[in-house]
């Protein structure tokens, strides 16, 4: 929790919009219709991007580091440890699209059931 307090906002903005597919498919796969999956798609690359761009973020503050500082053995722990933290958001944004899809699976196979 206390890694959440220390996000910027756009770190935690980039988390937040790589879940929205997946609250998207939740309510598809609730109720399948046409309109939900429309959604469902610029959702799923708005997930996406959000998540590239979180990454793209931390790695530019993980450089900065790289040349504001004289190269240490500190230096080296601070450069891994942001360049991890750069990959949360696309791993929680990936995982999200993953779940989301899978879901879109379910309610396109419910839709197929009505028919």
């Amino acid at each position: 929790m206390n890694v959440l307090r220390q996000a910027s906002l756009f770190a935690l903005l980039t988390l937040v919009i790589g879940c929205v597919p997946l609250v998207m498919a939740v309510v598809y796969a609730i109720r399948p219709t046409e309109r939900n999956l429309a959604l469902m798609r610029p959702l799923s690359l708005a997930g996406l991007f959000a998540s590239i761009a979180g990454a793209v973020l931390g790695f530019i503050n993980v450089l900065r580091i790289v040349w504001t500082r004289e190269l240490t053995a500190e230096t080296y722990k601070v450069i891994a440890t942001g360049s991890a933290e750069s990959l949360v958001p696309t791993l929680v944004g990936f995982a999200s699209l993953t779940a989301a899809w899978l879901l879109v699976a379910v309610g396109m196979g419910r839709q197929g059931a009505r028919l």
